[in-house]
């Protein structure tokens, strides 16, 4: 058999769009200020990628594909953008762990006696353990909101449970 019209490069296969950071149905999409530039530079960026892929007419399976997956990741963030709710830190009372606050906890029962652990608490797309920003839907973000200096909260990690005091926070007001 001939196999002059058929496309070798097709493999049918629809393109797996990359989901965004979990929201909880339900849960209002609280972001920072910070947040919601990411959001809007995120959503520049992919405009210009859409804009690259549409014009490149070497290969135009691997060009429908770029724009499925560069479509759907617009439309997400997109939504994201639309759904946000600006929490503004200065807004925040700054007795208490908030959203948008940074918490200092310190050890004070448990395995690591004396561990201290500072952390942003922020929105589910800025979120980012390696840079000490969780977001406000994880358990210790959960656990800590309404906290003051001096409390002490319970932390359960895996099989072992911590008691931490709430060492300080703080604010950043010039985001």
């Amino acid at each position: 058999m001939s196999r002059a019209f058929v496309k070798e490069d097709d493999s049918g296969e629809a393109p797996i769009i990359p989901p965004r950071a979990a929201l909880p149905p339900g849960i209002t999409n609280y972001v920072t200020p910070r947040g919601l530039e990411q959001l809007r530079q995120e959503l520049t960026e992919l405009e210009t990628e859409r804009s690259q892929a549409e014009a490149n007419r070497e290969n135009e399976a691997e060009r429908t594909r770029q724009l499925t997956i560069l479509n759907g990741r617009i439309a997400a963030v997109t939504a994201r953008i639309a759904s946000a709710k600006v929490i503004e830190p200065k807004d925040q009372p700054t007795d208490q762990v908030r959203f948008g606050s940074t918490v200092t906890l310190k050890t004070i029962k448990g395995r690591n006696l004396g561990h201290k652990r500072t952390f942003t608490i922020v929105g589910v797309d800025e979120a980012s353990v390696e840079q000490g920003r969780i977001a406000f839907v994880a358990p210790i973000a959960k656990i800590v909101t309404g906290a003051k200096v001096g409390q002490n909260i319970t932390l359960r990690l895996g099989k072992d449970e911590e008691v931490a005091e709430v060492t300080n926070i703080a604010y950043d007001t010039n985001q």
